[in-house]
């Protein structure tokens, strides 16, 4: 049955979505708080910077104002960048249906609070916990809107909202798996996005494959143990959630993360590459939460560890390399 869907965000990612929901025989509105972004959608019906080529149905409706948006939605989809969410979430208000439904798109923890999206969601618009989900998994909008064959997840802790936001999504290249791990999914989604930053600093130094296969593996081991040691279940991160899209944002050309790291890895300083950049590398923030959330829970992290010092203590990456590589040994565990 076709359900009145309004995508709040017209990044790259809420771009996709609007266009995969349309496609999937919903009502679409899209929501942008930019009044340029609007007109250039309302007449063109693409942002070119954002997804080159890529053209909105004109059955998608187009708005700057969130009342008009989530009016009538029987389900909210927050496109929003996960610093700038709670935000959006504010104008928001309690103004959302009682029995809308809310899925986060968003892969971040936030900062100073250490929030996880469905927390900040559920403490910002009062939504019942059962009517929020995530959905995750390795799907660059870049691919996604122009339909190649993806797969994801969604997270929830009521199995009756996961299924219908499953329903909702699926489509001929857009497969939905469910997870009723909500910490573990949202957790794998922002973790990676650090560890994907590592991995662009060594394509950036020229490294190769024999670092890259090290670095997603041993990325994988400590995001288990931190998403482990905050309440997640451990075979989530071998998941679409967590090695899925670890693998895809270590190795894409279309990752954000990826491409933030090996500028670093050129010799590029952070706030050059950010002023070079059109939209948001979550990872960036996210290194800064995850380091903060790994030290609350006592918790080894050390590529992370690295990567923050990379990014906010102007560490040089050979030398994060070199202590990485020269720390004590031990056996492969897990845990």
């Amino acid at each position: 049955m076709a359900k009145r869907i309004a995508v709040i965000g017209a990044g790259s990612w809420g771009l996709a979505i609007a266009r995969l929901l349309d496609a999937n025989g919903h009502t679409v509105i899209l929501w942008t708080y930019d009044p340029r972004e609007f007109e250039s959608l309302n007449r063109y019906r693409e942002i070119p910077d954002r997804l080159p080529g890529v053209r909105l149905a004109q059955s998608i409706a187009i708005t700057v104002s969130l009342t008009d948006a989530i009016r009538a939605a029987e389900l909210v989809v927050l496109a929003v960048p996960a610093q700038y969410l709670r935000s959006v979430l504010r104008q928001i208000g309690r103004n959302l249906r009682p029995d809308s439904g809310v899925v986060n798109l968003a892969k971040g923890i936030e900062t100073g609070s250490l929030k996880r999206m469905s927390e900040v969601i559920i403490e910002e618009a009062g939504v019942s916990l059962p009517f929020v989900s995530t959905l995750s998994g390795p799907s660059h909008a870049e691919e996604v809107a122009i339909d190649m064959p993806t797969t994801v997840v969604v997270a929830g802790e009521d199995s009756a909202h996961i299924l219908h936001v499953q329903e909702i999504f699926s489509g001929p290249t857009f497969r939905v798996y469910t997870s009723a791990d909500l910490v573990g999914v949202e957790l794998g989604g922002a973790l990676k996005n650090v560890i994907a930053i590592a991995a662009g600093i060594t394509d950036g130094l020229g490294l190769g494959d024999n670092t890259k296969g090290a670095l997603i593996t041993r990325g994988l081991a400590e995001i288990t143990r931190l998403g482990v040691a905050l309440g997640a279940r451990p075979e989530t991160f071998a998941g679409l959630s967590g090695l899925g899209d670890l693998v895809a944002t270590c190795t894409s050309r279309h990752s954000r993360n990826r491409f933030v790291g090996e500028q670093i890895g050129r010799g590029k300083k952070l706030h050059e590459i950010l002023l070079s950049m059109s939209m948001v590398a979550e990872g960036i923030e996210t290194t800064r939460s995850a380091h903060d959330l790994a030290k609350r829970s006592g918790v080894d992290v050390p590529i992370t560890s690295e990567v923050y010092r990379v990014l906010f203590e102007n560490k040089p990456p050979t030398e994060a390399i070199g202590h990485l590589m020269g720390r004590s040994l031990k056996a492969e565990v897990w845990s």
